[in-house]
């Protein structure tokens, strides 16, 4: 049996819903690569908090939504993982990167619709196949969806639909990954008051609830 600590890569970790699930799995005793778009500080924030759960950690920027920079990122992230733990592979990848969408359908425009697309499915899809090599045999893969595909608040049909493709994407690996023993999930959270865009999911909810959950949120900006 392996003696060497779990890896789990967490796209978007350094706010939100990733921060929270990165630090959970912290606790629970695995290692930590986080990555981010923009905030360093607020990344290097959440490796501070693991290395305080006596894990370790390191945060990588990536774009989720730029596509022709993922070889550079699978170069980095290969170096990172000999350099930190002499591996070449991770055990588990939580694809939670993403941004927030609200308009009507009426209102929607293609540069917006594009937007979503590329961070919330394309960059997923091509993301976690550039990651197949590296991933270890009987690893995890964790999507993240959106209790909007399965209740509507007026407003998110682009979001909401997207989040739909993820999930017939994750029955689809699953099925394709069974033989390297890779499971592949969806965990799609219903409304919380988040600071994701605003705490726009959790807001809407709220205009017709007198309460709002917290612990998870709709998704997390890189």
């Amino acid at each position: 049996m392996s003696t060497y600590p779990r890896i789990a890569l967490v796209t978007g970790a350094s706010r939100g819903l990733g921060r929270s699930t990165a630090l959970h799995l912290a606790e629970k005793g695995v290692d930590l690569l986080v990555t981010y778009r923009s905030n360093a500080a607020e990344a290097e924030s959440v490796v501070s908090a693991a290395k305080e759960l006596d894990r370790c950690a390191v945060a990588l920027q990536l774009d989720t939504g730029y596509v022709r920079g993922f070889d550079g990122f699978v170069a980095e992230l290969l170096r990172t993982l000999k350099q930190t733990w002499d591996r070449d592979n991770f055990d588990v990848l939580v694809n939670n990167a993403g941004i927030g969408s609200y308009a009507a359908f009426a209102d929607t425009t293609e540069d917006a619709f594009d937007q979503l697309m590329n961070v919330q499915f394309k960059g997923v899809f091509f993301l976690t196949q550039k990651l197949l090599p590296v991933l270890a045999d009987g690893g995890r893969i964790v999507n993240i969806s959106t209790g909007l595909t399965r209740f509507t608040i007026e407003g998110y049909s682009a979001y909401a639909s997207v989040k739909g493709a993820i999930e017939v994407l994750t029955h689809y690996l699953a099925k394709e990954l069974g033989p390297r023993r890779i499971t592949v999930n969806t965990v799609a959270p219903g409304p919380v008051e988040t600071d994701f865009t605003g705490g726009i999911v959790g807001c809407a909810f709220a205009r017709s609830a007198p309460t709002t959950a917290h612990g998870l949120c709709a998704g997390s900006t890189a």
